[in-house]
C-alpha cells in the first residue's frame, strides 16, 4: 500500500461517519503521524510504499477510527494555543471555544504588570492553566480537578510545555473541599454544562469516548457548577477580581442572570460562530 492509497482508503471509510472535509483532515493527521510527512510532503511521497510497521500502525488507527474513537485519542495528543497536549479518555479534547476563552483572558491581561493569582476550576488536560502560564508567565496559576487521572495528564502537559502550575485534587461541588482553596484575582472554568437530555443530539464519538463526568449535568440543575462558582467567588475572589467562563450556548442568558443575581456585572461574549459561549463576571 502506498502513502496515497492509505490516505484515500481511510478518507473514504471515514466519510460514513464524518463529512468529506473532516474525513480528509483526520486522514491527513493519521498519515502524518505514521509517516512524518506533512500534507505538502505527502504529495511528494505519495507513491512511496508503507513499511510493514507503518501498515500495522495504519491498520490499528483505522480500526479505532471506524469504532468512532476520536482521532485525538487515537493519536494520544492534540494542539491547543500552539502547544501539544497529551489527551486520552480521562480528559476532554480541548475545543476551539475553550481556546477563545483562554485568548480572551490573555488579551485583557497581557499588559498587566501586577502579579495575579489565577485558578482554573475543572482543569482536565490542563490546557487553560498551562496556556495562561505560558502566555502570562509572571502570574501564579493554580488548577483543580475531581479526577486524579485527569490531574496526572495535566501535570504531564505542564511539564512538557515548561509551565509551572499548582495542581490540586478537589471536588469543587463539596463546600469543605473548596473552602481549602486560596483567594484569586481571576477564576476561570470550562465546567460540565451539557444536560443529559442533550446526549441524543450529540455525535457518537463524543458520547462514547469523552468523560461524562466532564461533560454532563443533571437536567433539573444544569447551572450547578456556575452557582457554586458564584458562591465560591463571594469568599475567594479578591477585590476587582474577574471570572471567565465557558457556557452552554443554550443557557447563556440564564447563566448571565445567575451571576447578576449575585450582584456581578457581566459581559456575555459570542464565539466565532456567533453563539453565546463565554461570560465574564466582575464586581
Amino acid at each position: 500500500m502506498t502513502v496515497q492509497q492509505a490516505f484515500l482508503q481511510l478518507a473514504s471509510q471515514l466519510t460514513g461517519y464524518y463529512d468529506e472535509r473532516e474525513a480528509k483532515e483526520i486522514s491527513h493527521m493519521i498519515i502524518e503521524a505514521i509517516t512524518g510527512y506533512s500534507k505538502a510532503e505527502r504529495l511528494l511521497h505519495k507513491e512511496e510504499v508503507l513499511t510493514a510497521q507503518q501498515e500495522e500502525k495504519f491498520s490499528i488507527c483505522s480500526k479505532e477510527l471506524l469504532e468512532q474513537k476520536p482521532v485525538q485519542y487515537v493519536l494520544g495528543k492534540t494542539w491547543f494555543a500552539g502547544m501539544e497536549f497529551k489527551v486520552n479518555e480521562a480528559v476532554l479534547i480541548p475545543r476551539p471555544e475553550t481556546e477563545e476563552l483562554t485568548e480572551w483572558i490573555i488579551s485583557e491581561h497581557k499588559e498587566n504588570e501586577q502579579v495575579l493569582s489565577i485558578i482554573d476550576i475543572g482543569t482536565g488536560s490542563g490546557c487553560i492553566a498551562v496556556s495562561l502560564k505560558r502566555m502570562l508567565p509572571q502570574n501564579n496559576i493554580s488548577a483543580i480537578d475531581v479526577s486524579e487521572t485527569a490531574l496526572q495528564i495535566a501535570k504531564k502537559n505542564a511539564h512538557r510545555n515548561n509551565a509551572t502550575v499548582d495542581f490540586h485534587l478537589t471536588n469543587f461541588l463539596e463546600e469543605n473541599d473548596r473552602k481549602k482553596l486560596g483567594k484569586f484575582n481571576i477564576i476561570v472554568s470550562n465546567p460540565p454544562y451539557i444536560k443529559y437530555r442533550e446526549k441524543n443530539d450529540m455525535r457518537q464519538h463524543v458520547v462514547n469516548y469523552e468523560p461524562h463526568q466532564a461533560l454532563f449535568v443533571t437536567d433539573d440543575d444544569p447551572l450547578i457548577f456556575y452557582r457554586n462558582i458564584a458562591l465560591f467567588s463571594k469568599e475567594h475572589l479578591l477585590a476587582n477580581g474577574e471570572i471567565y467562563l465557558e457556557l452552554n450556548e443554550m443557557l447563556g442568558k440564564e447563566t448571565e442572570a445567575l451571576f447578576q443575581s449575585f450582584s456581578f456585572n457581566t459581559v456575555l461574549k459570542k464565539d466565532m460562530q456567533g453563539k453565546d459561549r463565554m461570560l465574564k463576571a466582575f464586581k
